[in-house]
């Protein structure tokens, strides 16, 4: 993030950079949610907001306000990202869930709403596992720069939920893309950078209503040449990579002994609870436990399976190095991010199921970004790994669909036998699965969440739009109502 976001941004005027904030439309129409939109006349944000208010137009109501429609929708083309596709399908969404699927003559539905999707496609929502969404917020400006804690080498006890700002515009522009899952995180300044948050994309006050339920908490590592560069231009610790590696091992030393007095003062607290009631144990149960420490409670919960550990990383031999390290403290890394050298260790990493979040084509930007290839995520599948296709990027994360066409395309034309199947899986189960969200969303399958897009045509076309957006069964984006979500931009341009 702190690179190609430089090189990206560098190349854009003020008049450009205004016209990627505000230009772009995308709007929903939301179950007892109205979206905020500009009310005719309005001369300023202030004045648009009140008058958005008296006309009952703020957009954000109670989560337990949402009704969940039933929906049928007939005549696609679905693609699942669970096997081939079904021609002529049928969807039947009930509470928020993928009720049937199937083709030909669907079942009847009481009370459903019908969507004829005739000539469209449909998938799995989109999932990115790599954003800064709301944590670096539009207009890009250091006032909206809440990514990196750079005030130590390992910060793992802060939250990227806590840097969130849910009127981030570029939240929206996502949902138009047909994202309907991120998982924000800290940026890579730092080797421990703190926790991600995975959000579902439905516009809320606060980052902590935007959780997608049961996702398991993640966190942020990070090696190679961000953490040397910062800290090192500081005259301190880590300069080099290996200080990197000695300062990830002494952060997880500090957490191995403080879980383990954990450990031993929950044992002694539960035999204390077997004794009789009749009278206090007065054994050394009685004592607290280990202070409280943010920092080492994030890294016990990576050292107990709970935390999935989401490590930017993208030279092969750095990852070598990540990977003997969780081994030595018994902990799996979940997905290895950006790894443009992923390819050259394809197999242990498909061995050791960790997942590879990367891009399309996005390299030579630094010198460990350097030996890239369009085809690595086809090398990837090829070899029995998980490739994610992800976007670290405000813009990017727009055209997803669009991005994975190109490492589809990349394959295709070195040789590798993908289907179109595999391809949606980079952008969807893969993800999924990266997160700890797969039994939930990124397939379409009976009893998921009816997280979806309505395609205008082949998702992986340059000329193809998401119609229509779903998550959860609540329509979040429809292209024929284009009101906008964010309180940031109201009254700041017209809406239809």
């Amino acid at each position: 993030m702190l690179d190609h976001t430089r090189s990206q941004l560098g190349h854009l005027t003020r008049a450009a950079l205004s016209c990627v904030l505000l230009c772009a439309s995308s709007a929903p129409v939301l179950a007892n949610e109205q979206p905020a939109t500009a009310p005719a006349g309005a001369t300023s944000p202030l004045k648009a907001l009140k008058e958005a208010e008296q006309q009952g137009l703020r957009r954000v109501e109670p989560i337990a306000a949402i009704e969940y429609p039933k929906l049928l929708i007939t005549g696609a083309e679905i693609h699942t990202a669970a096997g081939a596709p079904i021609t002529d399908g049928y969807l039947l969404v009930e509470a928020g869930r993928i009720k049937a699927i199937g083709s030909g003559q669907a079942p009847p539905l009481e009370g459903a709403i019908h969507i004829d999707a005739s000539g469209k496609i449909i998938t799995p929502g989109l999932i990115d596992t790599h954003s800064h969404l709301g944590v670096y917020a539009a207009p890009s400006s250091r006032a909206h720069s809440d990514g990196n804690e750079a005030t130590a080498p390992a910060t793992a006890g802060v939250w990227a939920e806590h840097s969130f700002g849910p009127q981030d515009p570029g939240i929206q522009r996502a949902v138009a893309g047909g994202v309907t899952t991120i998982q924000v995180l800290p940026g890579s300044a730092n080797l421990i950078g703190g926790r991600g948050v995975v959000l579902q994309m439905v516009p809320r006050r606060g980052s902590r209503a935007m959780r997608f339920p049961g996702a398991p908490e993640t966190i942020k590592m990070a090696c190679g040449e961000n953490p040397k560069r910062v800290y090192g231009s500081r005259s301190s610790a880590p300069s080099t990579r290996m200080g990197n590696i000695r300062a990830t091992r002494s952060a997880f030393l500090a957490a191995s002994r403080f879980l383990e007095r954990l450990e031993q003062h929950q044992a002694s607290s539960e035999g204390a609870k077997k004794k009789s009631r009749k009278r206090r144990s007065k054994d050394s149960s009685k004592e607290s436990g280990p202070d409280r420490d943010l920092d080492l409670e994030s890294l016990a919960g990576v050292l107990r399976g709970e935390i999935l550990p989401q490590v930017h990383c993208y030279r092969a031999d750095d990852m070598l190095s990540m990977l003997q390290l969780a081994d030595e403290f018994g902990f799996s890394i979940r997905s290895f991010h950006h790894a443009t050298d992923a390819y050259k260790i394809r197999d242990i990493l498909a061995t050791k199921q960790v997942a590879v979040s990367t891009w399309a084509d996005w390299w030579g930007f630094k010198l460990e970004a350097y030996d890239a290839i369009p085809e690595s995520a086809a090398m990837i599948a090829a070899a029995g790994g998980i490739a994610v296709i992800h976007s670290d990027s405000s813009i990017g994360i727009q055209r997803l669909n669009q991005e994975a066409a190109k490492a589809w395309y990349a394959g295709l034309n070195a040789g590798f036998e993908l289907s179109r199947n595999e391809a949606l899986r980079w952008i969807t189960w893969n993800p999924a699965w990266a997160l700890g969200i797969h039994e939930q969303t990124g397939s379409l399958e009976v009893g998921k969440r009816a997280d979806l897009v309505i395609w205008s045509g082949d998702p992986f076309s340059v000329y193809t739009r998401a119609e229509k957006v779903f998550i959860e069964g609540v329509l979040r984006h429809d292209q024929a109502d284009l009101r906008t979500w964010s309180d940031f931009e109201l009254g700041q341009r017209n809406s239809p």
